[in-house]
């Protein structure tokens, strides 16, 4: 009987131990504070990581690209350099923003949402871009045009193509 005790408390205090141990190693430190977006040109510059994450993501799904179609990548470091403005594609997003905000207020009067951005009404990057990296280019339709037939005016007195002559009896079932 006393063997079976002292093996539970043996049990019980190793356990105790590895409980104590693993509640001390994961406590948490203070808070890391989030950090700020750096070199917002067109965007608010009060956004979160978070909803700065879900504006890149909208635009990353519109384009059908990755984070580094307009970001680069740091040498030194081989991690993305998000303030760099060494691609030419971040700049050219930065003024497709400015135009479809532009579109939207002078045409569809698109309202803002509580960090002063443009409402998903009217025009946004996936109205033209498509899942596409740039937009297909199509042609209009040429006009339907009202004017002479090809070939010019027929002459004046030329009965219309396809009409019998004038004074011709009608086939009468013959």
């Amino acid at each position: 009987m006393i063997l079976i005790n002292k093996k539970l408390i043996v049990t019980l205090g190793l356990s105790s131990v590895v409980v104590f141990s693993a509640m001390t190693a994961i406590q948490p430190g203070p808070p890391q504070p989030e950090m700020k977006a750096q070199n917002l040109k067109v965007l608010p510059k009060n956004l979160t990581h978070k909803q700065l994450d879900h504006i890149m993501d909208d635009w990353s799904h519109s384009l059908g690209v990755r984070c580094n179609f307009c970001h680069a990548r740091n040498d030194e470091t081989k991690k993305m350099d998000w303030a760099s403005d060494a691609k030419p594609e971040k700049e050219m997003a930065r003024e497709m923003f400015k135009m479809t905000a532009s579109i939207n207020k002078k045409y569809f009067k698109a309202g803002k949402d509580s960090l002063n951005m443009v409402l998903y009404t009217g025009v946004n990057c996936y109205s033209c871009h498509q899942g596409k990296e740039h937009p297909e280019v199509v042609d209009a339709p040429a006009p339907k045009r009202m004017g002479p037939p090809p070939g010019g005016m027929p002459a004046p007195g030329t009965p219309p193509q396809g009409t019998p002559p004038a004074g011709t009896p009608p086939n009468n079932g013959r």
